[in-house]
């Protein structure tokens, strides 16, 4: 007789004897609050002020939005001061560590980062990624490791360098960043299938980026509103959202909006905040980027076999638009009798 014990860890349950990293129930009750994590200014090289920058999100009802520009700490106090909100909106600090391995570019945001956190260096590309994720997180922020094929940079075993790894751009809204691969690169998708799949556990996130307010229309303009996430959260607070996105309790988006996303011991369940005119695909995937299970509808369920490794969501709408839900991870014990 074979018995099967299943191990989830998710952005509500732990499996601790599994030794997963993963994170502990969030605190109830909770809300979605939108936010951007990837924005720049003219503090490096954004072509607006940061008044501009947390205007556009402000008024487009945005609940939070990090500055990371370019090895700068834009300061945030005044701007909380002038346009934040109690429970409504809030600027959280943040740098893009902006470092270089060879010809390679390497970049990392430390989520909340107050103080100017330097690039580490190295001489590949993995050891200058390992270096400035730790030192962002040894200065308290969360670390994301921004748009891998930004000059093809970031191969897998890059990636599988890294301890402890937080968030990982799925989808970054540059126009040169190269999210779906290409020449035989893989996408950025598949880099964290592949990333996760090595035992790792880290987040997948949706940002704009953003460069050029000024000209949103061109073609190359690095313009906002292109990628978001929604954290849960019980308050709209810098450490609340930053808790929240360090465990995993969040979707990144493009487009797609849900209604609930949760997590227990038997599966995963995924509704969507429909829209009339769109129709849904939500895919199940597990290790190896395989997609366990397809449903053609708003709303799916996935029951756990044991065998996944891990199991994320991926929604598409029929105009293109991209959910994406973290990830399950899924192990199995054996004892034969």
């Amino acid at each position: 007789m074979r018995a099967v014990i299943l191990l989830v860890a998710s952005a509500w349950m732990v499996a601790r004897s599994a030794g997963a990293q993963a994170p502990a129930a969030a605190p109830s009750p909770a809300r979605w609050f939108k936010g951007n994590t990837h924005a720049h200014t003219l503090n490096s090289d954004g072509d607006s002020s940061p008044d501009d920058v947390v205007r556009w999100y402000r008024d487009r009802r945005y609940h939070f939005l990090v500055l990371t520009d370019h090895n700068f700490v834009t300061p945030v106090s005044g701007l909380n001061d002038v346009f934040g909100v109690e429970d409504r909106f809030l600027v959280i600090s943040g740098e893009e560590i902006t470092d270089r391995a060879g010809d390679k570019p390497v970049h990392v945001n430390a989520l909340g980062a107050t103080t100017l956190i330097r690039p580490q260096g190295g001489d590949r590309p993995g050891e200058v990624l390992q270096r400035d994720v730790a030192a962002a997180r040894a200065a308290g922020a969360v670390a994301q490791v921004n748009h891998p094929n930004f000059g093809w940079a970031l191969s897998s075993a890059d990636l599988q360098q890294v301890a402890a790894p937080q968030l990982f751009e799925v989808y970054n809204g540059h126009p040169q960043v190269n999210n779906l691969g290409g020449g035989g690169a893989p996408a950025a998708e598949a880099l964290w299938d592949e990333w996760l799949s090595s035992g790792q556990t880290v987040y997948g996130v949706a940002s704009d980026d953003t460069h050029d307010l000024k000209r949103p229309w061109e073609r190359q303009a690095a313009a906002p509103g292109r990628g978001w996430v929604m954290v849960r959260a019980s308050r709209l607070t810098a450490d609340a959202i930053l808790g929240a996105l360090a465990r995993g309790d969040f979707y990144a988006t493009t487009g797609v909006e849900l209604a609930d996303w949760q997590v227990t011991t038997r599966g995963v369940t995924v509704v969507v905040k429909e829209q009339s005119s769109a129709r849904y695909r939500v895919q199940f995937i597990g290790k190896g980027g395989r997609v366990l299970k397809q449903v053609d509808a708003a709303s799916a369920e996935y029951e756990f076999a044991g065998d996944e490794g891990y199991v994320r969501a991926r929604i598409t709408d029929s105009n293109g638009w991209v959910a994406w839900t973290q990830p399950a991870a899924v192990s199995v014990a054996r004892q034969e009798r």
